[in-house]
């Protein structure tokens, strides 16, 4: 009897939906609003002078729980912004979107703020090659898709462990000392016993 009434059920869900429009949306040409905190791809950023702000502490290969990142260096060279002043830069930056899991560590642990996500996705592929992001499309990124809302300072703020608020000091409340209680006078408790 249980098959019967859940065949029932289904067919009469599936009635309800016949009418319906599709909720389909062919994606790449057609793509639906996300949230404000979606968080889709990743990309490099450049410092406000223009130099690359990545420094490749590699803080961010060592944290990542996939291994999806990759990063040689790092290498000190002289700034291009700033003659006479040495830094450090990296190399090469990997990153295979085939396997993250967009935890946003990455992004977290970064002194720099190098590192930070996109909105937006990567163009669907066909081959897994096409979906690792080199250091020229990290930086790519940067100019063709829209940041997300969180960068590595404003995430560690969020963080960190309140402080707990402040109580006014006790005001201090004079205490009084109880008076003695008064002998019994007369009683049969005075009594001397000789």
């Amino acid at each position: 009897m249980g098959h019967l009434t859940d065949a029932v059920r289904s067919i009469t869900t599936a009635l309800k939906s016949f009418g319906r429009a599709p909720q389909t949306v062919q994606f790449p040409k057609e793509i639906r609003p996300r949230a404000e905190r979606y968080r889709a791809s990743f990309a490099l950023v450049h410092e406000e002078d223009g130099e690359e702000a990545c420094i490749g502490c590699l803080q961010c290969e060592r944290i990542c729980p996939s291994k999806v990142i990759s990063i040689k260096g790092p290498a000190k060279r002289e700034s291009t912004i700033t003659p006479g002043k040495k830094r450090s830069y990296a190399d090469d930056f990997t990153l295979d979107l085939s396997a993250c899991i967009f935890c946003e560590l990455c992004v977290q642990v970064c002194p720099a703020d190098a590192i930070v996500m996109t909105r937006e996705q990567e163009v669907p592929a066909f081959e897994r090659e096409e979906l690792v992001l080199t250091m020229p499309k990290l930086y790519a990124n940067e100019k063709s898709k829209h940041r997300a809302w969180g960068d590595g300072t404003k995430l560690m703020a969020m963080q960190a462990i309140p402080k707990p608020p402040v109580v006014a000091a006790p005001v201090a409340v004079p205490v009084v000392a109880p008076l003695p209680d008064p002998l019994p006078q007369g009683g049969e408790g005075d009594k001397k016993v000789t």
